[in-house]
C-alpha cells in the first residue's frame, strides 16, 4: 500500500495524497471519483464540505509550520 501524505497548507486546506478513504460519521465512504489527491476544508467556508472549494482565499490565515506534540500521557 502506498504511503499517504497529508500536507497542511498555509492559509488554506489540508491536502491528502496517496491511498486513503474518507468516511462520514456513519462510516459511509465518500465516492472520490478515482481521485488520489483531495483537499479538505479547514476554514469552514466551503460550500462543498468536507472538501475545499477555495472559499478561504483572503478569509483564513494560518502559517503551517510543523512542531512536536508533547509526549502522550
Amino acid at each position: 500500500m502506498a504511503k499517504t501524505k497529508i500536507t497542511v497548507n498555509n492559509n488554506g486546506s489540508i491536502r491528502l495524497e496517496g491511498d486513503f478513504e474518507i468516511v462520514d460519521k456513519n462510516g459511509t465512504t465518500y465516492d472520490l471519483g478515482g481521485r488520489e489527491i483531495v483537499s479538505i476544508c479547514r476554514c469552514g467556508l466551503s460550500k462543498n464540505k468536507p472538501f475545499c472549494d477555495g472559499s478561504h482565499n483572503g478569509h483564513f490565515e494560518h502559517e503551517a509550520i510543523a512542531f512536536a506534540l508533547p509526549p502522550k500521557k
